[in-house]
């Protein structure tokens, strides 16, 4: 899967993210495209010399209904996204790309108790949802998600389109989603709540080491599909105030990430804050 895409545009003095819609707006301006089409090149060229199929995500993480209204441009922004997407990919036709049409949580995805309720989460992010597969994405994933009824109004919003689709939990040290409920349990309330269950669920904006997968249960394993890890061991507090770019050794944090495929069988591997081409590299074997 790819690695950074919004921090690295951030502490780029090149770009200035919106303010709501984060970098979702870049699509539309000269330099954003050039600056997005550069990243997500330089994530799959990597995949093209590993000989591995890669996971690219839309810039759509902020592009929620109201942020979109709120930001006054184009209600297409979505669907205008899975088209950017697609471009890229139309590039490098001889490789296998999957497009994931990105969700975020609504408010702040450190904050589990600004979460939704199941209802107001399939209320509030059915549109964007349904703008995505409008837009022809291969499956849908909502990342960094800090609250489980969120993530389960997410899921049923997203059941209904008949699109793959993952959910992706940001947790603490614990290994538990940051409103305290454990991964298992996660799991088997959204499993046992929808008819159309998730491809498989992630961890991303997390360390790898804090899924804790040496205790978690055999069950939890076999639907613990991708990690896209931080490539610091911080807490999410800590990271999330530093003003300086802050990592763990790339040997620790791309061991680790191996140690998730070949000894718990986690299949996506890939990058968030902190990581770049360098971490791809490494888990990679190149």
């Amino acid at each position: 899967m790819e690695a950074a895409i919004v921090e690295r545009l951030r502490r780029s003095s090149d770009f200035k993210l919106h303010p709501d819609l984060v970098n979702a707006p870049l699509i539309y301006q000269q330099n954003g495209r050039k600056g997005l089409r550069k990243l997500y090149k330089e994530y799959v060229d990597i995949a093209v010399e590993a000989g591995a199929p890669i996971l690219l995500c839309t810039p759509t993480w902020r592009a929620s209904r109201s942020r979109v209204q709120k930001s006054e441009l184009s209600e297409s922004i979505n669907i205008d996204a899975a088209h950017f997407m697609q471009a890229i990919r139309s590039s490098q036709s001889n490789h296998e790309i999957k497009i994931g049409g990105l969700v975020g949580c609504k408010n702040d995805c450190y904050k589990p108790n600004e979460g939704l309720s199941a209802s107001e989460a399939q209320a509030f992010h059915s549109w964007q949802i349904e703008q995505l597969v409008q837009g022809g994405v291969d499956c849908l994933i909502a990342e960094t998600l800090p609250n489980v009824n969120e993530a389960l109004g997410i899921a049923k919003a997203m059941e209904v389109t008949r699109t793959p689709y993952i959910i992706s939990f940001v947790i603490s040290r614990e290994g538990c989603i940051l409103d305290g409920t454990s991964l298992i349990d996660a799991v088997e309330y959204i499993d046992l709540k929808t008819t159309y269950q998730p491809l498989g669920y992630m961890v991303n904006c997390s360390f790898p080491a804090f899924i804790c997968a040496d205790k978690q249960p055999q069950k939890l394993l076999k639907r613990l599909i991708g990690c896209q890890a931080n490539a610091s061991s911080l807490d999410h507090c800590d990271l999330d105030e530093a003003i300086q770019l802050e990592t763990d050794t790339l040997s620790e944090w791309g061991d680790l990430m191996i140690e998730l495929n070949n000894e718990y069988g986690v299949k996506i591997l890939g990058g968030c804050c902190g990581t770049g081409g360098e971490h791809l590299r490494y888990i990679a074997g190149l």
